[in-house]
């Protein structure tokens, strides 16, 4: 056996956002999106995913896999969810606040659904669990896409008005705020190869977007250290390990240029306004004279490869900002709970490695707590510690779950 200690103070946790999990009438641009291409998707599917994939999880050619609808309920079993968290030895958990619940028309903020949210953190406090709150997870309120999202000019004010209500709201009970999930994710997704709402497809407005997504988590950051000087405040951006392979000339120069502009570009234009960094590490990405030549030896259910040890890399490449970092997002889809196990403890002990060399690495998220709505993917991949059953929303923990138990409570990974 060998034992690896975490850092006193360790922050362990799992993650989750509010559109794909809380179920209870959302009403967002994805929420309106969902229906209009539903029927697309479960067609499409028969031609995108592999055989093995489409035998596994036949409900892909269902079109209300792909409409989000109650989603796992967590709106109403929030509580139940913290406490199966709490039981699985979490002291932190990151959530997300829905938008369009806040302010359902341009200007008028839902005091009831505020008071919802505070019930939220409020649970988390009585649990004594750290709450991580991430102000934006992607979708929007109607009135906002109508008036064109995120190309819009005017959307770094919006979101500074709906941020600096939370912070008014919430105040002292909220220590950790992520203002901004995965910024390039998005805008690559939705303006850059056009799969995700609103599809439009055209560089000079992914750009735009992008620059838009800077400016406004500058201006959130500014109003939180205004109302609460004490906060912590970072985005979660998403970082891939790119390799390049053989370390050859042509691919050292693919790599430097990627690298710098997936994983340090945003990151480069807020450093001045973050005092954490949280990282979601999902994709290792070798470059032979051209990008994915992964040998994918292990893969999720997804058809993504398992790369844990580019998690220390990822790492390492983030600690030139000197700054604490946190692993915001980390997981796999894997309905059998075959590979989960082996995923958490492999990329722990690449994360114990990273802190050994003496990088402050604070805490750790698996993504995610249940089994959740994925997007355009629907339900069928099955990332959760937590099994949900759609039909009747019984909650089952996994048994990867209480090995993850295991760690968190002992503050030690075992191999």
């Amino acid at each position: 056996m060998e034992y690896f200690k975490f850092p006193k103070n360790f922050l362990w946790g799992a993650s989750t956002s509010s559109h794909q999990v809380e179920g209870n009438n959302n009403n967002n641009d994805w929420s309106k999106w969902e229906k209009e291409n539903a029927k697309r998707l479960a067609e499409e599917s028969r031609s995108y995913w592999s055989k093995w994939q489409q035998v596994k999880f036949p409900e892909m050619f269902e079109s209300q896999n792909y409409i989000s609808g109650k989603a796992c309920n967590h709106y109403h079993l929030y509580e139940q969810d913290f406490k199966i968290a709490k039981e699985l030895g979490c002291n932190a958990t990151r959530f997300s606040i829905e938008w369009s619940r806040i302010e359902p028309k341009e200007g008028k903020f839902n005091k009831n659904e505020i008071n919802h949210y505070k019930n939220v953190i409020t649970t988390l406090k009585k649990l004594d669990i750290e709450p991580f709150v991430t102000i934006w997870h992607w979708p929007i309120p109607i009135w906002l896409h109508d008036k064109g999202g995120w190309r819009n000019n005017k959307i770094p004010e919006y979101f500074e008005r709906y941020t600096e209500r939370l912070i008014m709201a919430f105040g002292n009970n909220v220590k950790f705020w992520i203002t901004i999930n995965e910024p390039q994710i998005y805008a690559s997704n939705s303006y850059l190869k056009g799969i995700w709402q609103p599809q439009k497809k055209n560089i000079f407005i992914y750009l735009h977007v992008l620059n838009n997504l800077i400016k406004a988590h500058r201006k959130a950051y500014k109003v939180i250290k205004k109302v609460n000087l004490n906060a912590n405040v970072g985005i979660a951006k998403n970082n891939a390990y790119f390799e390049a392979y053989k370390n050859k000339i042509v691919n050292r120069a693919l790599k430097s240029f990627v690298s710098w502009w997936w994983n340090f570009y945003f990151l480069n234009k807020i450093k001045d306004y973050q005092d954490f960094i949280g990282l979601n590490y999902y994709f290792h990405n070798r470059i032979n004279y051209g990008f994915n030549k992964n040998e994918n030896k292990k893969v999720s259910d997804l058809g993504w490869e398992i790369y844990p040890k580019g998690i220390y890399y990822s790492i390492k490449s983030l600690s030139k900002y000197k700054l604490p970092i946190f692993i915001t997002e980390n997981g796999l889809a894997d309905k059998d709970d075959k590979s989960r196990t082996e995923f958490i403890k492999k990329h722990l002990y690449w994360t114990h490695k990273a802190i050994q060399k003496g990088i402050d690495v604070r805490g750790y998220f698996y993504w995610s707590l249940l089994d959740n709505f994925e997007w355009d993917k629907g339900f069928w991949p099955r990332f959760g510690l937590v099994e949900i059953n759609y039909k009747t929303q019984e909650r089952k923990i996994r048994q990867s779950a209480w090995e993850y138990a295991k760690i968190c409570k002992n503050n030690t990974l075992v191999l």
